[in-house]
């Protein structure tokens, strides 16, 4: 797969005091879109409770470049910037758009998979990494060795 995006609305309540979004909105929405690209993509959360896997963050990063006000449109990509062989660790970058020609924000995740009874670091089956392979590559994509 070459790109997936997500449009996103703006709220009301998305907003702070000085009538920007509110930088917490901007990780929510990397975690919106990631996971619809998961579901849609054969791992949803009913899966993921199936196998004790679950994604989780280990480090979660945003450079803000543009103000983004109500009534913007936004729409969101993901792609994969890095992956294990094993897929036990990854890092994804998010570019936020808006009114289709503004970079507005860069979010990069460093993730991994944890075995949500033990609480570990786990490799996740194979049925996840069919999924999580079509994630699209960045340029400067790589595979690692950790």
């Amino acid at each position: 797969m070459s790109e997936y995006k997500k449009k996103v609305e703006i709220r009301w309540s998305d907003l702070d005091p000085n009538f920007h979004l509110r930088h917490s909105v901007y990780y929510d929405w990397g975690a919106f879109v990631r996971m619809s690209f998961l579901t849609e993509h054969g791992l949803t959360a009913a899966v993921m409770m199936q196998h004790h896997m679950g994604p989780i963050l280990l480090r979660e990063e945003a450079v803000f470049r543009k103000e983004i006000h109500f009534g913007d449109m936004i729409e969101i990509n993901v792609k994969m910037l890095k992956c294990t062989e094993d897929i036990r660790r990854w890092t994804m970058v998010h570019e936020i758009w808006k009114n289709k020609d503004k970079l507005s924000a860069i979010i990069t995740v460093d993730g991994a998979w944890i075995d949500t009874e033990k609480r570990k670091l786990a490799i996740p089956p194979e049925l996840f990494r069919q999924g999580f392979e079509l994630i699209p590559k960045s340029e400067n994509f790589e595979w690692t060795i950790k």
